[in-house]
């Protein structure tokens, strides 16, 4: 069983950047596709940014290209989300995930393990 645990939300202005962490324990991180998803009230869960277990390949969401990177330490069991740029619409839940498989899926269904998320907020 794999826990996982984000920190490093917080509430900034428009422009600025935030760093995300989720931590892994109970399991082999490298062994997991990792992702961060995102969710707005009264939106549905959507997926921000993916990475494979080695790192060597990342996907992302349209509206974070060019502004988040996703990355990844598996000696730290570690992966982080550097967000640039901020817009009040990137205010959401932000929750880490891990899925054990070879590639990333948009369905937040298809991931077995996940955070209790952390709150980002960015004001206008």
């Amino acid at each position: 069983q794999v826990q996982l645990v984000e920190s490093g939300g917080g509430l900034v202005q428009s422009g600025g950047s935030l760093r995300l962490s989720c931590t892994a324990s109970g399991g082999t991180f490298s062994s997991y596709v990792m992702g961060w998803f995102r969710q707005a009230p009264g939106k549905e869960r959507e997926l921000v940014a993916a990475i494979r277990r080695s790192g060597g390949s990342t996907d992302y969401a349209d509206s974070v290209k060019g502004r988040f990177t996703i990355s990844r330490d598996n000696a730290k069991n570690t992966v982080y989300l550097q967000m640039g740029s901020l817009k009040p619409d990137d205010t959401a839940v932000y929750y880490c995930a891990a899925r054990q498989s070879s590639s990333w899926s948009r369905q937040s269904s298809s991931w077995s393990y996940w955070g209790q998320g952390t709150q980002v907020t960015v004001s206008s």
